[in-house]
């Protein structure tokens, strides 16, 4: 048995043998849910790209701004695509610190990361974590932790951060989630470009073969296309380090951030 296997936070049955991004992501974010094969692919990544942790706290700061914006505008009640597993700053704690009586519903298809949010959120009504595939957009939306949780009569923070690089086929799934959405519901996301250097060698993408997520990076033109049917906020598609920075948020330079970053708004 090694030093993870018995844990608490792994479902019986998980494949341990085989890494995945969510576990990964934890790993590049300094946390304790993640495998010995999760971290060999990450330490393989650092050594192709030393910066690669950078990326995924600069990102994971984006998602705590957006979400912030959202509540600003009034949004009160979030989705969470592809919510991997929670730490630090996650969306129900940033949410529920302004009200206390926002709603999130995390998903992810990722059985440690769905387990761990369940025990996280075990004593929260307001918060739930769901097992589903985020593409499967129907089973998504008519699930039973949605359809309690969640008005989509009302406005909807929809979040999507570090989800579409995931996927091959991906505009009809935002475009499905965009149709069930409530005038004045917002489109947070972070997409994996090739456009600039600090993410483009290939063999990154060669390498996240070798687990259950692999990577399709996409131009600016394509990430653009996500946003059909929103109206993006300013400062528009950028970076995920350069969207609305905060005072302890330093701006870099787009060729050593790698993640387009943006929020639309549905009129």
């Amino acid at each position: 048995m090694t030093d993870q296997e018995g844990a608490d936070w792994i479902p019986p049955g998980a494949d341990l043998s085989r890494p995945s991004a969510a576990r990964i992501y934890d790993y590049l974010l300094g946390g304790a849910h993640n495998l010995a094969a999760d971290r060999a692919v990450a330490q393989k990544l650092e050594a192709i790209q030393p910066q690669v942790a950078s990326v995924a706290r600069r990102n994971r700061a984006f998602l705590r701004r957006a979400v912030r914006f959202m509540l600003d505008q009034g949004v009160r009640q979030f989705l969470d695509l592809g919510s991997g597993i929670p730490t630090v700053g996650n969306v129900h704690e940033v949410a529920q610190a302004v009200d206390p009586a926002a709603k999130v519903v995390y998903v992810d298809y990722e059985p440690v990361a769905v387990t761990h949010s369940v025990m996280l959120l075990k004593d929260n009504p307001n918060a739930e974590a769901l097992e589903a595939d985020a593409t499967d957009t129907e089973a998504v939306l008519s699930s039973e932790p949605v359809k309690r949780l969640l008005d989509l009569g009302e406005p909807v923070g929809l979040l999507a951060v570090t989800l579409g690089h995931y996927l091959p086929e991906v505009e009809g799934v935002f475009g499905a989630y965009r149709d069930a959405l409530a005038p004045g519901s917002h489109l947070a996301l972070t997409h994996l470009t090739n456009d600039f250097a600090v993410l483009s060698d290939p063999k990154i993408a060669e390498t996240m073969k070798s687990t259950q997520d692999h990577i399709y990076p996409r131009t600016r033109a394509e990430v653009l296309a996500l946003f059909d049917g929103f109206e993006l906020v300013e400062p528009g598609l950028t970076t995920s380090a350069n969207w609305r920075p905060d005072r302890v948020t330093a701006v870099v330079d787009p060729e050593e951030d790698g993640l387009y970053a943006g929020v639309g708004i549905k009129r």
